[in-house]
């Protein structure tokens, strides 16, 4: 018997149960979905990430207190306060580090912003002008502030889209005064919508004088972070050990394993999170592929009740001449077929999805989200899915094709 006619066969045999055979795939669609959309939205939130880093610029340095976390519970000391004051005059100094050009220290939190009878949650990011540069985000009305404020503890902030709706509505906002911590603060500047960038949502920011933020909101005599631009790319390196020494000499430190801040650039920091978003992207897609061993047990069972079902039809198939060997194959075609079927409905389905999340992701949501569709993900899927109803289709056709034609015949 060629294998063309024993794929017919093993068709029609699906087709005789219909809903018994949608129902059985139905268990590798959900798993193929899954993988895909995990291994889309994954790769997508990893481009997200990348981009808002790069677009900082490769220039720049981003110099945290605390160890550098290695582990979970390592995170939650990041935020400690060793970075201070005499830091700030240390790294200024041309001597101390020679490519350094700029330098903006950053002190961030969270705060409800009052106008009137109308309240905002907020985030608070205390910075210098320098921000507008750095992040290449400048007021759409307004103006940024001064140096000369920064220096003074001006009580001036600009504020995002969102709390701009929130507290003012369609009325104007410019030169009113919001009230956080129960001081009076100058709106002098409004952004237009931005969204997330880096690790602040600027559309619900308020963005102030670090001083102001340090004396009047946080109470506080430290800098969450410090960002430094180099001079040069080529320079990037050099800077970077020029920090840590200078840094170490301030905070007394003689053995590197002790530092009490940490350094990152650009490229670790794309490096860091390319690694981590990859690790769990696998592992999601991992936990998503249980769904596949779960539709292959389907698979298994629904096959082994076929086999019984159809004895006579073995028997008989066999009784007229069909070996073995083709009764093994029909049904493990009918397995592979079924398990293939759900693969490509699967991808499909898990395609679409991811694609519609991007859309929404991008429209509602104003983030820089763009479509990836994994062939990675497909090509394993498809592969994934015949081996499933390879493995589990085997015992079901090695108990058909074992049948004795006599007995299959007698089966009532």
């Amino acid at each position: 018997m060629n294998l063309r006619y024993t794929f017919k066969t093993a068709i029609r045999g699906l087709r005789t149960n219909k809903s018994r055979s949608w129902l059985t795939i139905l268990g590798i669609v959900i798993g193929i979905t899954a993988i895909m959309m995990v291994m889309s939205l994954g790769k997508g939130a990893q481009n997200l990430i990348l981009k808002q880093i790069q677009s900082i610029g490769s220039k720049t340095i981003a110099v945290t207190p605390g160890r550098q976390p290695k582990g979970i519970m390592e995170s939650l000391s990041v935020f400690t306060d060793s970075l201070k004051e005499k830091d700030l005059v240390a790294l200024e100094k041309k001597e101390n580090v020679p490519h350094l050009t700029k330098i903006m220290p950053v002190v961030f939190g969270s705060a409800t912003a009052i106008f009137e009878n109308k309240s905002s949650a907020v985030t608070i990011f205390g910075v210098t002008d320098l921000f507008a540069k750095i992040y290449d985000i400048y007021p759409a009305e307004g103006r940024l502030f001064t140096e000369e404020e920064t220096k003074s503890n001006a009580e001036v902030v600009i504020i995002g889209s969102k709390i701009k709706d929130e507290l003012f509505a369609q009325n104007e906002a410019l030169n009113e005064k919001i009230k956080i911590k129960e001081r009076n603060f100058k709106v002098i500047g409004l952004l237009g919508q931005k969204g997330q960038f880096s690790f602040v949502n600027f559309d619900s920011a308020v963005i102030l004088p670090y001083t102001t933020a340090q004396r009047y909101i946080f109470g506080i005599k430290y800098f969450n972070r410090l960002v430094i631009e180099a001079d040069s790319e080529e320079n990037v390196t050099q800077t970077t050990e020029d920090i840590k020494t200078t840094l170490r000499n301030s905070h007394n430190i003689t053995d590197p394993t002790k530092d009490d801040f940490f350094i990152e650039t650009q490229a670790s920091a794309m490096a860091t999170v390319g690694t981590v978003m990859s690790v769990l992207t696998l592992f999601l897609a991992a936990v998503a592929a249980i769904s596949l061993i779960v539709g292959g047990v389907g698979i298994m069972n629904i096959m082994l009740v076929s086999v019984t079902e159809r004895t006579k039809e073995i028997g008989l198939r066999k009784a007229i001449g069909a070996t073995e060997k083709d009764i093994l194959i029909q049904f493990l075609l009918e397995a592979i077929t079924l398990t293939a079927i759900g693969g490509i409905i699967g991808i499909i389905l898990g395609a679409s999805f991811s694609f519609l999340t991007s859309l929404i992701l991008s429209k509602f949501y104003n983030l820089n989200w763009v479509f990836t569709f994994p062939f990675s993900a497909a090509f394993l899927g498809l592969g994934v899915s015949a081996l499933v109803g390879l493995i589990f289709g085997l015992y079901p056709a090695r108990r058909a094709s074992q049948k004795s034609p006599i007995e299959a015949l007698r089966y009532e």
